[in-house]
């Protein structure tokens, strides 16, 4: 991954009322930066957005957080569609105290990992061809 940058440089001379010459010099850097790094940050962005749901809702599920909460219900139904490939993986584990449920679901770490691998793989298609060195 990399930044192109171009430098600019220009001369412009001019004269002053006593007969001497001044010359002053600009320089000006333009940064492009490559279209896969572009690509690439999109990637890890939304790789980092699903993980953060996703941790939410393991954190929200183990703590026996009110589902009838509307934050709680968003973070439930945002982070569902993420999880649900994985939800039969593992048998759930669920403990009682009272009318508070609190529930393990370790897919949801299987999710977070498998997307993790699945972001690092399409970055890494990214740059298949290039020359490293």
């Amino acid at each position: 991954m990399q930044e192109v940058k171009k430098v600019i440089e220009t001369d412009q001379r001019a004269a002053t009322d006593e007969g001497t010459v001044v010359t002053e010099r600009a320089r000006t850097e333009k940064t492009e930066v490559d279209p896969k790094v572009t690509a690439s940050n999109i990637i890890w962005y939304i790789y980092g957005f699903i993980a953060i749901i996703l941790a939410l809702r393991f954190i929200l599920k183990l703590t026996g957080a009110n589902p009838g909460n509307a934050f709680v219900s968003f973070i439930y139904a945002v982070s569902g569609v993420f999880s649900a490939p994985f939800d039969s993986i593992f048998g759930v584990t669920k403990a009682s105290a009272g009318t508070v449920s609190s529930v393990f679901e370790p897919s949801i770490l299987v999710a977070i990992a498998v997307y993790a691998l699945i972001a690092w793989g399409l970055t890494k298609l990214l740059t298949l061809n290039e020359r490293h060195g």
